[in-house]
């Protein structure tokens, strides 16, 4: 018995032990209570914002990155860290509705929502904003350095099978936006599922492998800046922070179209601290935070507030802000069955082996 009190009593002393430490740890670092834990991509907010931010609110910023929308579900769906505000891609939020991971929004507790553009609401792929507000748009388009090839001869996607440009065009490493190049220039859906035209599309692609100089992911920019290369695809944030650095490049999304793409803010249904989310939001709406974040970024705005504060230069780019009927004709990624991006993603691959 006195063994058996004993144990209880190491038991109960440990218990306290751990939860004296875990109050102390939270004291030193002034609690969870205002504490807002968030997960966004590499580079893609003003840190200034955190900053003032944390002044105004009173809550203290984690902030994590991730660099692919993949590694980030694979995170949020093992648990351990519990994010409280999250920016996934349009598919991504689709599949993170699927599997039951976002938190519904109280439109209620949104209360600078109206700022965003009524055309960039209730979007297919999340309608109603349920559980998404957008933060950044952009675009899939062609860059091009205006030394080593006109303009108009990099107007439209089949202009790139052009044999002039022999081993001078970088393509993005990604299925998805390779094929939907393709696709687009064969007149067919970014989000078919037709294994036959999905084929026919990379049949297509093999005939290009003469111009194609590389394949790659960040390293484009080193390329198109240091006029390594003609001509590349990539997305519109990364041509403006190219085109910034090299005054000879130029981008343009083909008229016929192109992918438009969203990234959103969304609430993880494990987050601990909403309220310190729906507050980022708002602040994040707030159209001189908006704008100051859009200029800071690169990428286009959602907030029609905010895009009125933005300099006539950057707002008057028809590459970056797209006339209406360019827009009518740009589409969005659906996510796919995993089976059909599993298509996608190895007929890209013998894509590739067949580039080398």
């Amino acid at each position: 018995m006195k063994k058996l009190f004993a144990v209880i009593c190491g038991i109960v002393a440990l218990c306290a032990a751990l939860a004296f430490g875990d109050w102390a740890l939270n004291h030193r670092r002034g609690g969870t209570a205002n504490l807002l834990t968030i997960y966004n991509w590499g580079d893609y907010i003003d840190p200034a914002l955190i900053s003032k931010f944390e002044r105004q609110t009173g809550y203290r910023v984690d902030y994590e990155t991730f660099d692919s929308n993949e590694s980030m579900l694979t995170k949020i769906r093992q648990g351990g860290t519990n994010y409280d505000l999250v920016v996934p891609s349009e598919y991504t939020v689709q599949r993170m509705k699927k599997e039951h991971l976002l938190a519904p929004l109280d439109h209620r507790r949104l209360t600078n929502f109206h700022y965003i553009a009524p055309e960039f609401r209730n979007q297919p792929f999340d309608r109603g904003n349920r559980y998404s507000v957008p933060y950044f748009w952009g675009t899939l388009g062609i860059i091009y350095n205006d030394q080593k090839v006109r303009a108009q001869d990099v107007q439209h996607w089949s202009q790139l099978w052009n044999p002039r440009l022999r081993n001078n065009l970088m393509l993005i490493d990604s299925a998805r936006d390779v094929f939907a190049m393709a696709l687009i220039s064969q007149g067919q859906s970014v989000n078919t599922t037709s294994y036959a035209k999905l084929k026919k599309a990379q049949d297509h692609l093999k005939t290009l492998t003469p111009n194609v100089k590389a394949i790659v992911a960040d390293e484009m920019k080193m390329y198109m800046e240091q006029d390594e290369a003609a001509v590349g695809v990539t997305y519109s944030g990364d041509a403006r922070e190219m085109i910034s650095v090299n005054h000879h490049l130029h981008y343009v999304v083909p008229s016929e179209g192109s992918n438009i793409w969203f990234d959103n803010m969304v609430i993880p249904r494990a987050a601990k601290n909403k309220a310190a989310a729906y507050a980022f939001i708002n602040f994040m709406l707030e159209p001189a935070n908006a704008a100051q974040n859009a200029e800071y970024v690169g990428y286009a705005t959602p907030n029609a507030a905010a895009r009125r504060r933005l300099p006539k230069r950057v707002t008057a780019d028809r590459a970056f802000y797209p006339p209406a009927k360019t827009m009518t004709h740009l589409q969005v990624y659906r996510d796919l069955p995993l089976k059909t991006l599993g298509v996608y993603n190895d007929l890209f691959l013998e894509f590739k082996m067949f580039a080398k």
